[in-house]
């Protein structure tokens, strides 16, 4: 099983030491960083890259300039969208002045408001059901941005399918490596959907080349789009899903949703618990 604080893949860190000249530092063909020289004075822009919603935070430090504005922000960038982050102003004209810079990314928007009216199907094939290794608020792993992420025992291979429709953003299929050492969450594979809401859906610990999908894809409910696997922060064989909103620093916050059962609604997945799926039933 998995503590995904060390899988999440969705963020970058960037530091930069530079003077007043302009730059651009871009990073995982997501997001860039312009610094724009504004006659001794420097903007930072964020420039979003994708045609998916993009949650940044930027911290900066400076010598001799003066921030314009708090010195850490957090904000959602629009698809495509290219927006002003802050302006470092010369504090003194007789210094060159210095700035160094730290920003973390993920996927989704911040200000997503989840319906929690929504019905979920359960990630696998209709007729099926699987063992929940971990509900949500497991102790384990599944605490804090973690707390409504759900753990299934899976073979590997196992088909996966969407819980709720929407376009595949990200994809990560070429490792094949599992174990349980600081760091090893960077071998998880996953796949990576966003709904209509601005929220994610995201399916972790596939096998290797285990994505029936690819990035832009659009998929509906129910469809199978992988294979589960073994890969990543992880002891044994098994799909966690969640879905998240997107926060700080390049975090997400898992939410809870319903899933829908033969057996009917289930609104809190427990440990040592089987559900098995229907097809969706309005």
């Amino acid at each position: 099983m998995a503590s995904m604080n060390t899988i999440r893949l969705t963020a970058a860190t960037i530091a930069a030491i530079v003077g007043s000249t302009a730059f651009a530092d871009c990073r995982d063909d997501w997001i860039c960083v312009d610094a724009v020289d504004q006659g001794g004075n420097v903007e930072l822009r964020a420039k979003n890259l994708r045609d998916y919603p993009v949650t940044y935070t930027l911290r900066v430090r400076t010598h001799d300039y003066d921030v314009a504005g708090p010195k850490t922000v957090t904000r959602t960038l629009a698809p495509q969208e290219s927006a002003s982050v802050m302006m470092l102003n010369r504090a003194d004209e007789r210094f060159e002045g210095r700035y160094r810079y730290f920003f973390e990314w993920t996927v989704g928007d911040m200000d997503a408001v989840h319906d929690d009216d929504h019905l979920y199907a359960l990630p696998y094939a209709d007729g099926r059901s699987y063992r929940v290794l971990q509900g949500y608020g497991s102790k384990f792993s599944h605490t804090g941005l973690e707390a409504f992420a759900v753990d299934f025992d899976m073979p590997e291979g196992t088909p996966v399918h969407a819980a709720r429709g929407g376009i595949v953003a990200r994809v990560e299929e070429s490792h094949s490596i599992g174990c349980w050492e600081d760091g090893c969450g960077r071998y998880a594979n996953y796949i990576v959907i966003l709904h209509d809401d601005g929220t994610t859906g995201e399916y972790y610990h596939l096998q290797k080349d285990g994505a029936l999908v690819a990035v832009g894809d659009s998929v509906s409910r129910g469809q199978k789009i992988g294979l589960s696997g073994n890969t990543g922060h992880t002891t044994m064989p098994h799909l966690h899903f969640a879905v998240y909103r997107a926060t700080e620093w390049g975090n997400t916050q898992s939410i809870p949703v319903r899933f829908q059962s033969a057996d009917g609604v289930v609104m809190r997945p427990r440990h040592g618990a089987r559900y098995q799926a229907i097809s969706y039933v309005r």
